[in-house]
């Protein structure tokens, strides 16, 4: 593995994947996302793979973007914007399309698209200290890419209000959402996870595939209908990034200040 990811497969078959950029808040960019996405494709491909859990290294779950990545797309032109909020789209589209049982260990914070990585997971567990915020707004953005998979998990009600007022919620209330399934005391979290594990591993691995495929089936969210919304997601992210107010809140971010539409008393 990379020095920015991290893979372990125990004697039972159970794939765990940390964020390794413990410094950075395990915040991600371009290189992490081709990165995740290949080695979620590789243990889905792998028989001898049973379960996959996602966590963070540290403290954090993770903090979403990379500064550096920000600074990059914010000199991007909108179709450069568009094909790298793909890459993004592609990355939840491959965890969430998984044929293997996914479990977000969110072992502390989750910002921006982190919050996505929880969404598109068959069960998340949180650690009771985590906080998770769809901040974007304040950038001039929208959690554009991620939105199938929030609202998927907790409706259109409660997205709303999260997407418009980038408020923090804590890990009792993401549970009361949908957002996450259980809390935990952070020193028994992994004691919540195994017990999740276990649970899945006492499955038949093809019995595990067919009920996820059968959940969306019975949903309606058709394949047809995913790759619009990737498209139409992507494109709308491409777009905001590169309009002024976009610009103005990027900038404004990566310079520490606040943007131009906050007034102060």
């Amino acid at each position: 593995m990379t020095e920015s990811l991290l893979l372990k497969v125990d004697g039972r078959g159970v794939a765990t994947v940390t964020l390794n950029r413990p410094d950075k808040h395990n915040a991600f960019g371009d290189q992490l996302i081709a990165e995740l996405t290949a080695l979620l494709n590789q243990l889905d491909q792998d028989p001898k793979v049973r379960v996959v859990v996602l966590t963070g290294a540290g403290e954090s779950f993770s903090a979403g973007a990379d500064l550096n990545w920000m600074r990059a797309m914010a000199g991007y032109s909108e179709q450069e914007n568009f094909t790298d909020a793909l890459k993004l789209a592609d990355l939840m589209a491959t965890l969430e399309r998984l044929s293997k049982p996914t479990v977000a260990r969110v072992n502390g914070h989750a910002f921006g698209g982190a919050v996505g990585l929880i969404a598109c997971c068959d069960i998340a567990l949180a650690s009771k200290k985590a906080r998770l915020c769809l901040s974007e707004v304040r950038l001039g953005l929208v959690p554009a890419v991620i939105s199938p998979y929030v609202i998927a998990a907790i409706g259109q009600r409660q997205a709303r209000r999260l997407f418009l007022t980038a408020e923090a919620i804590s890990a009792k209330d993401a549970r009361k959402m949908g957002l996450v399934h259980d809390v935990a005391k952070p020193e028994e979290l992994d004691e919540l996870v195994e017990e999740q594990v276990n649970m899945l591993l006492k499955a038949g691995p093809r019995a595990l595939a067919e009920a996820k495929r059968l959940a969306k089936e019975v949903a309606g969210a058709s394949g047809e209908r995913q790759q619009a919304l990737r498209l139409s997601t992507s494109a709308m992210i491409a777009r905001l990034r590169v309009s002024d107010e976009g610009q103005e809140g990027l900038n404004a971010f990566l310079d520490k200040r606040p943007p131009a539409w906050v007034k102060s008393d």
